[in-house]
């Protein structure tokens, strides 16, 4: 995470990734915009960095903002990457074709939503359920879950995020995406995933959830089991890649039809070389790329 963290503030400051890289690249250099989802925005910007050290003839400008801001640019064609934590929806892809994108979605990594505590809190296990009766409101101390006489705090993404989507229709509404469960109003909304890290970090009482990528050493990851009775499984590469761990999905780009000539040959790098990164950054790369 120290490279994405270098990254990100570059990318605060500048706007495109890789100054150095910017710089070789000269006035003939081709640009592609890369905006969208706050899970894949780090892995999306060390892929930039690197790309853009073996072909200094391309710019790569990469923003996040959630997915929902990256697909709703691609649908406004004014990118030409969106990244994602989702699948578009319905709705979207009809927008999408009246202004005449056709979207084409490529899976870039694999990923596990893992779901975090503080280190001090007992808890070890939970089942979906269970978590989706602490997301709803219906469980609000911990002592109803095996830990402390102590409130539950609940942390998400905002609503704008692919992951808070996700975790609302798998988890919360335990796989239905149509159904009627909601996060509980006393839900505290974070803008970012560093936002979920350090509320974690220093609240015994909060519970939170967040790409796999962005948990660190110091917060405690809970095994989930599917539900009462199945086992609890903690959030890995290999318990995503086996199927074992129940709240895994894949991470995307849109592109605006089949991609040719630099998008295309980006992406292709992103699919095959590219996989290097994902593992680096604490990702499941795709199966079969030797990663």
């Amino acid at each position: 995470m120290w490279l994405a963290v270098i990254l990100l503030a570059g990318c605060a400051v500048s706007g495109t990734v890789g100054s150095g890289a910017s710089a070789k690249a000269g006035p003939a250099a081709i640009t592609l915009q890369n905006t969208g989802s706050d899970t894949l925005v780090n892995l999306a910007l060390a892929w930039a960095e690197k790309y853009m050290e073996l072909h200094p003839d391309i710019r790569i400008s990469v923003t996040g903002g959630g997915s929902g801001t990256g697909i709703a640019a691609l649908i406004n064609r004014t990118i030409q990457i969106a990244n994602a934590s989702r699948e578009m929806s319905a709705e979207e892809i009809a927008a999408a074709k009246e202004n005449g994108v056709t979207p084409v979605r490529f899976t870039v990594a694999l990923d596990a939503i893992a779901v975090v505590e503080n280190p001090r809190n007992p808890v070890a296990g939970l089942t979906i359920s269970q978590v989706s009766d602490i997301y709803t409101g219906k469980l609000k101390r911990w002592d109803q879950a095996g830990g402390a006489d102590r409130p539950v705090v609940l942390l998400s993404r905002e609503s704008n995020s692919g992951t808070y989507v996700y975790f609302l229709e798998q988890v919360v509404r335990q796989g239905n995406p149509n159904g009627p469960e909601l996060f509980s109003p006393e839900t505290l909304l974070m803008s970012s995933s560093e936002g979920i890290t350090s509320e974690v970090r220093q609240n015994p009482n909060a519970i939170g959830y967040d790409g796999l990528g962005y948990v660190t050493a110091d917060m405690k990851k809970v095994a989930i089991a599917r539900k009462a009775g199945a086992p609890f499984v903690l959030p890995s590469a290999k318990s995503v890649r086996d199927g074992s761990y129940p709240i895994s999905r894949p991470l995307f780009m849109y592109t605006s039809g089949e991609p040719d000539g630099k998008i295309k040959a980006y992406l292709d790098w992103v699919l095959h070389d590219g996989q290097e990164q994902v593992k680096e950054l604490g990702f499941v790369p795709l199966p079969g790329s030797g990663k």
